[in-house]
């Protein structure tokens, strides 16, 4: 199958290597539950851009992105700009999942469980992984 390439704005490559290195506490967090395929063996990368933005987390194999909003996220400005992000990845045909620092930092096995049922639905859906590795 061909793999289905998103393209990226390749000047936000500094920029995500730049925010990999000051993660924020709620992305570390999360980040340590996601890398190495530890849920349920889907490979996920962090502040990856996409489009012309930069998500939190990404997987291609689930058409994924999940999104950990800090507290900046509850201002008008960047409500409206958050719409315009998830607007633009779901018509590459991406799912986005929000997340707030505070569901992170406080109720983290109920996140790991939105995700996971997330997957279940997506794999039901989606009898044959689109690509992926050996587990």
């Amino acid at each position: 199958m061909n793999r289905k390439i998103i393209p990226y704005n390749p000047k936000l490559k500094e920029l995500a290597r730049q925010l990999r290195n000051n993660a924020t506490k709620s992305e570390i967090t999360l980040w340590q539950k996601l890398k190495r395929k530890q849920i349920k063996g889907y490979d996920f990368h962090r502040q990856k851009p996409l489009l012309d933005y930069i998500v939190d987390f990404y997987c291609y194999e689930l058409q994924l992105v999940i999104e950990v909003d800090g507290y900046s996220h509850q201002l008008d400005e960047v409500k409206k700009k958050d719409k315009l992000k998830e607007s633009a990845l779901s018509k590459v045909g991406l799912r986005v999942l929000r997340f707030s620092d505070q569901q992170v930092l406080n109720d983290l096995d109920n996140v790991l469980r939105e995700i996971e049922n997330y997957i279940n639905t997506f794999e039901e859906t989606h009898p044959q992984p689109l690509s992926r590795g050996e587990q």
